[in-house]
């Protein structure tokens, strides 16, 4: 041997194929030991940064943290928001802005989770891409179909692990719904009709006038970021109307007061993405695997009266997609703000407050029971033939250490993204839209078009 330093993975390639020479074996060594190009072997500790980490992000974090990241640097723009987590991990490193974190971290971390609001999610994805880092994202990966497309090409070129926090299509009901579908329990599947319970939030409001004074614990110019800057409100009165119709509509107290900021973001199309970003991206998820969707052709939405800043208070929006291989067009229905599809008279309880129903030429499917009772025990011993993993978190921290990708890494996450854009540019176009999706195109209604982006506000780009 000459006196070149030996690197640790070097030695171990080495050792194992001296070790399996030795044996008369052949000399393969798998990427779950050394970990793969832009991954980690299992023995290595992966090192965790957080940003955006008082509200959704400290409960993810902890899953984060049983999993078996080490949690070492926590970036928030809150400091009273976010000091639960500062508490919980007092030996991580505290910053205000992603971008002095990623710098000043360096080498010292591995991976990025983003758990901010959706109108950040791009510039802090970015960012960490960047710098090659394995990046986990609350849903919805970002909040214009631009941004989605240059996160798409940046996680390319970077080669790492990542993932959406959409509801796993790897869980046994989701594993079982493709299962039963693949099988033809229901026959060809026509129709899809999604609804979920959201918003918890206010919607279908105007911005309240007036200007609050900042506290001193928030950075609001970086809880801004890229987005049009607005004067900071605080909170919303008890007889304000944001929050009448959230108690008047569904009876529920409201999870915050905040005007936009704690939790109050996903109304504003500034910094959100409605209910249907919210949600769409978890129910979306299982139908896309099960019936191997793309992209849709055509999305057409109603609504309740809209406001230019707003989601609305309730929407049904319509997809439809074309044939796939063998199976045949297919419509998909989603439906929110309270609003359901008819009950199947194979039912016999009322709609639950979120669900998918799955009509197909032979029965229907309200996941993942197969509503008659024949074909349900025709079907009961389909083959368990795919694998059913570990959720999020697991999933994440399997690819990293050079396994299987994560079951919403961003190329599928980047599906399930776009299509609930789409929808609410449908929405807030008013017509029906046909998507050509290679051109990233609305062909029939040029203005549109003006909804796949944004124009960010001085010192912020892409």
């Amino acid at each position: 041997m000459n006196t070149t330093t030996i690197s640790r993975r070097n030695f171990i390639r080495s050792s194992a194929v001296l070790t399996a020479a030795a044996w008369g074996m052949p000399a393969i060594v798998p990427a779950s030991v050394l970990g793969g190009p832009g991954q980690s072997p299992p023995s290595k500790q992966v090192n965790l940064a957080g940003v955006g980490v008082g509200g959704v992000g400290f409960g993810q974090l902890k899953s984060c943290e049983q999993t078996g990241f080490n949690i070492v640097a926590l970036c928030d723009v809150d400091d009273v928001y976010a000091k639960k987590a500062y508490d919980r991990w007092p030996q991580a490193r505290r910053y205000r802005d992603y971008r002095e974190m990623l710098h000043a971290e360096g080498d010292k971390i591995d991976a990025v989770y983003c758990g901010t609001p959706d109108h950040t999610h791009a510039v802090i994805v970015l960012a960490a891409l960047r710098r090659r880092k394995h990046v986990c994202c609350v849903k919805p990966l970002t909040r214009t179909i631009e941004e989605c497309r240059a996160v798409l090409a940046a996680s390319r070129e970077a080669g790492v692990c990542t993932q959406v926090t959409a509801s796993p299509n790897t869980s046994e009901a989701a594993c079982r719904t493709c299962e039963f579908i693949w099988a033809g329990a229901i026959g060809a599947v026509r129709e899809v009709h999604i609804w979920s319970n959201r918003p918890l939030w206010p919607q279908g409001m105007r911005r309240p006038p007036g200007q609050d004074e900042v506290p001193a614990t928030l950075d609001w110019d970086l809880w801004i970021g890229p987005a049009p800057m607005r004067p900071f409100k605080n909170q919303w009165s008890d007889e304000d109307v944001a929050l009448l119709q959230i108690a008047g509509n569904r009876g529920r107290t409201p999870h915050s007061k905040g005007v936009y900021h704690p939790w109050n973001f996903r109304g504003w199309w500034d910094f959100g993405c409605g209910a249907l970003g919210d949600m769409g991206c978890h129910h979306f998820n299982t139908p896309y695997r099960a019936l191997k969707l793309e992209h849709p052709v055509a999305v057409e939405a109603t609504a309740t009266r809209l406001f230019d800043e707003t989601a609305p208070l309730a929407s049904i929006v319509t997809y439809d997609y074309p044939a796939r291989g063998d199976m045949p067009p297919v419509r998909v229905v989603w439906y929110d703000g309270g609003l359901k599809p008819p009950r199947p008279s194979e039912l016999n309880n009322p709609l639950t407050d979120e669900g998918v129903l799955y009509i197909g030429d032979e029965g229907k499917m309200f996941t993942p029971a197969i509503l008659s009772p024949e074909r349900a025990k025709k079907f009961e011993d389909v083959p368990r033939m795919l694998t059913r993993r570990g959720g999020v978190w697991k999933e994440w921290m399997e690819a990293i250490q050079g396994g299987e990708k994560a079951g919403c890494h961003f190329e599928w996450a980047g599906l399930l993204t776009e299509a609930v854009l789409l929808g609410n540019i449908a929405i807030r176009a008013g017509k029906r839209i046909e998507w050509d999706a290679a051109a990233a195109r609305i062909t029939n209604i040029e203005s549109a078009n003006q909804y796949l982006r944004t124009e960010y506000r001085a010192g912020w780009t892409l």
